[in-house]
């Protein structure tokens, strides 16, 4: 029985709701960096009680955006049904970054403005696992350019997050018009040859560190 942890009383299993529930509410109006104090006064406990259910930040968030994360997994099946693997692609792109406009937080995990936590990264990496795929299928149809790698997402998200990060509360959707130029330059038939190659896998990894 030792290695057993105990269930938690009734009460405590109601503060940890809470505080998912009001986590994911100021991350999601104020980011990542949102002050843990505010996220303890929503649920109505005190900040004791909030380091008593996640000792680190990072805990919080690993309880709340692998949920939000599952909502991907529905664009990604739509975007695999669409038998025009183009438009699959862009459904997907333009699915993902709505996601990211909606939730300050979901934005700052994505563009890794703080170390993710193992749930979190394993959403995430299941994600861009269903985005090679998605691209493969456009490219093999033809509608997607040939050179555009998977690290070339990495650098997209990071322009996109910062797009929407800094135009929210001016122009919620000027990330659209952004997105809608990086598409044009997207599809094969713009194609031209670039000065540099992708990033590497190794480059990705180390910008995330």
């Amino acid at each position: 029985m030792a290695g057993k942890s105990r269930p938690l009383r009734a009460d405590a299993v109601r503060n940890r709701d809470k505080l998912v529930a009001a986590g994911a509410a100021v991350f999601g109006e104020r980011g990542l960096d949102a002050p843990l104090e505010e996220v303890a006064r929503r649920a109505g406990v005190s900040i004791g009680t909030l380091y008593n259910h996640f000792p680190a930040r990072e805990n919080l968030f690993d309880a709340i955006f692998p949920a939000r994360l599952a909502a991907l997994d529905e664009i990604v099946e739509r975007s695999l049904a669409d038998p025009d693997p183009w438009s699959g692609f862009v459904a997907y792109v333009e699915g993902l970054f709505a996601l990211q406009a909606e939730d300050r937080g979901l934005n700052d995990a994505l563009a890794r403005r703080f170390p993710l936590a193992p749930e979190l990264n394993t959403a995430c990496h299941r994600g861009f696992e269903h985005l090679v795929e998605i691209m493969a299928r456009a490219k093999e149809a033809g509608g997607l350019r040939p050179d555009f790698e998977p690290q070339d997402v990495v650098t997209l998200m990071w322009a996109m997050s910062q797009v929407i990060r800094e135009s929210a509360d001016v122009a919620p959707d000027a990330w659209r018009r952004c997105l809608g130029f990086f598409l044009d330059g997207l599809r094969a038939e713009a194609a031209r040859p670039l000065p540099v190659p992708a990033l590497t896998a190794e480059q990705v990894a180390r910008f995330m560190e």
